[in-house]
């Protein structure tokens, strides 16, 4: 629900909307592979190399919960030795506005914090 907003059905669906959209992105991970993978298709360990810190095992985690959100596509490519790489889905690519402004709010909020 919004501020000043009254508990109506259509609250209650943005209310489920936003819950959605933030068990989605708020992995400590998923928004970086995803920012990441916005710049290209990647190759597993190029990707892991691309997030520092990140372990393969939280890395290949995250990766199936994202292709399992319909954000990420996994592509077994026929070459010896045969590679694997990841991309974004079109639907993907919605969430640069959300990003975009994720990070312009934080940056905003970085000032009033620091008293800037």
């Amino acid at each position: 629900m919004f501020l000043g907003e009254r508990v109506t059905e259509g609250a209650r669906e943005k209310a489920l909307a936003l819950r959605d959209t933030l068990a989605l992105l708020s992995g400590k991970w998923n928004l970086c592979i995803i920012r990441t993978l916005s710049l290209g298709s990647l190759r597993f360990k190029d990707l892991q190399a691309a997030l520092k810190g990140i372990t393969p095992k939280v890395l290949s985690e995250a990766l199936q919960e994202l292709e399992m959100n319909h954000m990420v596509t996994r592509t077994v490519n026929n070459s010896r030795p045969i590679t694997v790489s990841y991309s974004l889905t079109d639907h993907a690519y919605e969430t640069r506005k959300v990003i975009e402004a994720l990070v312009e709010f934080g940056t905003t909020h970085r000032k009033v914090v620091k008293g800037k």
